[in-house]
């Protein structure tokens, strides 16, 4: 099996797409990115810039919102609890490895 790789992107929160690259990569509509930026699970840059830009990490997260709709058929309101769930407890996650840190540098 031969593969060619003929482009990469790094997901990171450098670089950034405009919204038709979300719903490209995607496949949600456009009324489905605007219900989470509505909701403020992805975030533009600026939201009064045309277009609107948006960090390349938002690809995962808009990645996941069409598995979750697929998967779970979830409605908007749906997609956005679980969604904004998931990043509270990634947040969360986030704050308890930061003592472990703390603690095992005094060490």
């Amino acid at each position: 099996m031969n593969r060619e790789i003929d482009q990469s992107i790094w997901l990171n929160h450098l670089d950034v797409c405009q919204i038709d690259h979300l719903i490209e990569v995607s496949g949600l509509s456009l009324e489905e990115i605007e219900e989470l930026i509505d909701h403020e699970i992805i975030v533009p840059l600026d939201r009064s810039a045309n277009p609107r830009l948006f960090y390349l990490q938002y690809v995962m997260t808009v990645k996941m919102a069409r598995r979750l709709r697929d998967d779970f058929q979830l409605d908007r309101n749906g997609l956005s609890l679980a969604l904004t769930l998931l990043q509270r407890v990634q947040a969360l996650e986030a704050e308890l490895k930061q003592p472990t840190l703390a603690a095992s540098t005094e060490n």
